[in-house]
C-alpha cells in the first residue's frame, strides 16, 4: 500500500498544482494588470481621436518629423503624433544593445557571486543537519520503489539533464530572437548569462563540499544541479514568452504554474529514483530561485516593465494612427478649400 501512495504523490502534486493555477488565473483574470487595463498608461482612441482633431484644428501650420513605418516614411502634421508613438517607432534595439549588455554582465556575475554565498551557508547546516534527514527517506524510498513506475519516473526525470536543458534554452534562444519586436538580442544573452552563471557557481559548491549523493548515485552531490537547471532555465524562458507574448496578470500565473509543475516532477523523480538526498533537492529549488531572481529583475531594469513593449500599446497605436489618418484628411482638405 505504501508503494502505491509514493507513487500517487506525483499524480496529486501536479493535480495540485494545476488546480491552484486555475482558480488564481481566473482570479487574476479579473484584475488590472498589464495585459488588461493595468501598467503604464497609454492614450486610448478618444484620447488619440482628440489630440488629433486639436491639432489638425490648431496646429496645422508645420510637419512633425518623418516618421518611419516599415519601408516607407509618412509626414503627419505637426503634433498629430503622440510622443509615445514616437518613442515606440525608434530603433531602440540599435541605441542600447551596449548598454544592456554591460549591465546583464554585471548583474549576471553578481548573482553567480550572491548564489554562491547563499547556498555556501545553506551548505554547512546541510552538512551537519542533513544526513539525520535524508537517510532514512532515501531508505524508505528505495524500499517502496515499483518497478515500472521506476521506469516511468526515469524519463521523467529527463526534463532536467544538461542535455535537455540545453536543447531547450538554445531552441528558445533562437526562436525568442526572431518573434521579439524589439531588443531581439536579449533573451539569447540572458540564457547565455544564466548558463555561465549556474555553471560556475555550481562547479564552485561541489567543489567546495564535495558531499558524496546516496549509495545507488554518489555524484549525486549539493545543490542537486537538476533541480536548480529546471527552476532557472524553464523560468526564464517562461518569463520571456510571457512578456513578450502576454503580460496579463493571469499569464503570469500560468507561467508561475507550468514551472512549478516542471519543479515538482523534477524534485520528486530525484528523490524517487534516489539520486540526491532529500536535502540536497530541496536545496536545488532554492538555489535555482535565487539565480533567477536577479535575471528576471536584469530583464526588466533592460527592457522596461511587462506590456509595453509587448505589443499591449498595439491597439492604442492603431487607434492613434487612425485617427491620425482622419485628422490629417481633415486638414488637408481644409488647406484646399
Amino acid at each position: 500500500m505504501r508503494r502505491y501512495l509514493l507513487a500517487a504523490l506525483w499524480p496529486a502534486g501536479i493535480a495540485a498544482i494545476i488546480a491552484t493555477t486555475v482558480i488564481k488565473a481566473r482570479q487574476a483574470g479579473g484584475t488590472a494588470g498589464p495585459g488588461n487595463g493595468g501598467g503604464r498608461s497609454v492614450a486610448g482612441p478618444a484620447s488619440a481621436a482628440g489630440s488629433g482633431v486639436a491639432a489638425a484644428a490648431g496646429l496645422g501650420s508645420g510637419f512633425a518629423d518623418s516618421v518611419q513605418q516599415g519601408s516607407a516614411r509618412t509626414r503627419y502634421p505637426a503634433g498629430l503624433v503622440p510622443g509615445v508613438f514616437r518613442r515606440a517607432a525608434e530603433p531602440v534595439a540599435r541605441r542600447d544593445w551596449a548598454l544592456g549588455l554591460l549591465r546583464l554582465g554585471a548583474i549576471s556575475c553578481a548573482d553567480g557571486a550572491l548564489s554562491y554565498e547563499v547556498m555556501a551557508l545553506l551548505g554547512r547546516v546541510v552538512l551537519n543537519y542533513g544526513p539525520a534527514i535524508d537517510e532514512p527517506i532515501v531508505g524508505w524510498t528505495t524500499k517502496n520503489q515499483i518497478d515500472w513506475w521506476a521506469a516511468v519516473t526515469e524519463r521523467l526525470n529527463r526534463i532536467g539533464r544538461r542535455s535537455t536543458i540545453r536543447g531547450a534554452a538554445g531552441t528558445a534562444a533562437v526562436c525568442l530572437a526572431v518573434t521579439w519586436r524589439e531588443r531581439k538580442w536579449l533573451p539569447p544573452a540572458v540564457l547565455a548569462a544564466a548558463f555561465l552563471a549556474d555553471y560556475n557557481s555550481t562547479r564552485a559548491l561541489r567543489r567546495t563540499f564535495r558531499r558524496p549523493g546516496p549509495p545507488d548515485s554518489p555524484r549525486g552531490g549539493y545543490p542537486c544541479g537538476g533541480c536548480d537547471r529546471v527552476v532557472l532555465f524553464y523560468g526564464l524562458i517562461a518569463h520571456l514568452l510571457w512578456r513578450e507574448f502576454s503580460a496579463s496578470q493571469s499569464g503570469k500565473v500560468w507561467a508561475i504554474g507550468a514551472v512549478s509543475a516542471l519543479a515538482f516532477n523534477e524534485g520528486y523523480s530525484q528523490q524517487y529514483l534516489s539520486k540526491h538526498w532529500f536535502t540536497d533537492i530541496a536545496s536545488g529549488l532554492l538555489y535555482g530561485a535565487v539565480l533567477l531572481a536577479p535575471f528576471l529583475a536584469a530583464i526588466r531594469l533592460i527592457a522596461g516593465p511587462a506590456g509595453v513593449a509587448a505589443g499591449h500599446v498595439r491597439p492604442a497605436l492603431a487607434a492613434g494612427k487612425a485617427a491620425q489618418t482622419g485628422a490629417g484628411t481633415s486638414w488637408c482638405s481644409r488647406r484646399g478649400r
